[in-house]
């Protein structure tokens, strides 16, 4: 075995002593056929198809009336063994199709998770030990998209183990598990590949009605010339707050353990293995979902991510956003998003600034700000600087429709399920 694995597990069992307690939210599937889907069409001011405001790069985009893509992923939990002393053995597999338009197409399915649980077995105290592929530990701000830590991958660990006052939770991951072969040589001349453990103490109480969840990434390079990386990810989580709840959390990775190479959001699994120390990204977030009466409901986000490199400089990516929601009725609501961006550049120009403003009436199936399906109609405006203008047609599903213009609207139909 690789002799930077034999140092880092004991680091990582150190810490799991250390930690004594904790619970992921690993997203344990319940039994059953479940999924998520979103899908619609529209057109915009540009004569074209739907456009999407956004500034790329380290950014999210607020997501109400301007999601370009159609996704899809579902499949199905079953526990297929049962032993005489109650150890069930439950399996879960599922598909997924993601294209940047409005049709599917031929865009290609992939396996999204394939895994095996074992539950109710004595030694772990509640616990539930697993192996495969998943999605684990995934928590996000809705409006953003933003899955401000993300922990999916292939491996294996045990979740939920009690201990004290909350739970502990211990994985292991392959990431980025490629290499590049000489045909000539035969000698392996690329390798991205990592080794990622993650520890995660959830659920320890600090005050009434909230509590503190940490997760850790340790993140060991399999490659020759690359880097190893760490994360450290601190949320407090405060239950009943005018109907609903809040998330504060503070976030700071290190190398491949920015999450860059992996997804703009992903803190947590491994990013670039080329990425060094000098690489760091630090993140400090509010998501606040209301719902103080039947009839009103309302999500805000405040967040601030400093993005930090020797050769790139350093550049802030701050934004402020908000969805208020009527229900008018039992099936039918009125929603509103607005959501403004700034993002300093590394050279010192003037900051990148991007406002966007969403209008949807919608059929859902409740009252609640979670209530899902939901089919709405929306009209989308987007509002952005000139020094916006290359980010914005860069990062437009639609191309460069936006030119030298500093503006834009678009207008659609869109459904919003999980089931």
């Amino acid at each position: 075995m690789d002799q930077r694995i034999l140092k880092a597990l004991p680091l990582a069992l150190t810490l799991a002593l250390a930690a004594s307690a904790a619970r992921a939210d690993a997203g344990h599937d319940e039994e059953g056929f479940h999924g998520y889907l979103r899908a619609g069409a529209g057109s915009s001011s540009s004569h074209g198809p739907q456009n999407c405001y956004s500034l790329g790069g380290n950014t999210m985009k607020y997501r109400l009336g301007n999601e370009c893509d159609a996704y899809f992923e579902g499949g199905y939990t079953q526990e297929f063994a049962k032993t005489p002393d109650g150890v069930s053995f439950v399996g879960t597999l599922w598909a997924n199709e993601w294209n940047a338009g409005s049709e599917f197409g031929d865009a290609k399915l992939g396996l999204a998770k394939a895994y095996v649980e074992a539950k109710g077995i004595d030694v772990l105290n509640g616990g539930v030990a697993w192996i495969g592929k998943r999605y684990y530990y995934r928590p996000d701000i809705h409006m953003l998209d933003l899955q401000y830590i993300n922990l999916n991958g292939t491996g294996g660990g045990i979740d939920g183990v009690k201990a004290g006052p909350g739970k502990f939770s211990y994985a292991i991951f392959k990431d980025n598990d490629s290499i590049t072969i000489n045909p000539a040589t035969g000698l392996v001349t690329d390798n991205k590949s990592a080794l990622r453990q993650n520890l995660i103490y959830e659920g320890l109480p600090v005050n009434p009605g909230g509590t503190l969840d940490i997760a850790t990434s340790i993140i060991t390079a399999q490659g020759k010339d690359k880097h190893n990386g760490w994360q450290l990810t601190v949320l407090h989580k405060q239950d009943k707050v005018l109907g609903g709840g809040n998330t504060f959390g503070i976030q700071y990775g290190v190398g491949p353990g920015t999450g860059i190479g992996v997804g703009n959001d992903r803190i947590g699994a491994s990013g670039s293995t080329t990425l060094g120390s000098d690489v760091t990204r630090t993140r400090v977030f509010n998501d606040l979902v209301m719902q103080p009466t039947p009839e009103f409901s309302m999500e805000f986000v405040a967040l601030t991510q400093r993005d930090k490199s020797d050769a790139g400089g350093s550049s802030n990516w701050t934004t402020l956003g908000a969805r208020p929601v009527y229900a008018l009725s039992e099936h039918f609501k009125l929603q509103m998003e607005v959501g403004a961006h700034r993002v300093t550049q590394p050279n010192g120009g003037d900051a990148l600034r991007l406002t966007t403003v969403t209008f949807a009436p919608t059929i859902t199936a409740g009252k609640g700000y979670w209530s899902r399906p939901e089919l709405r109609a929306f009209v989308t405006y987007g509002k952005w600087n000139d020094p916006a203008r290359a980010a914005l047609n860069a990062s437009n599903n639609a191309g460069p429709a936006f030119g030298a213009g500093t503006s834009g609207t678009s207008a659609g139909v869109q459904v919003e399920a999980w089931f």
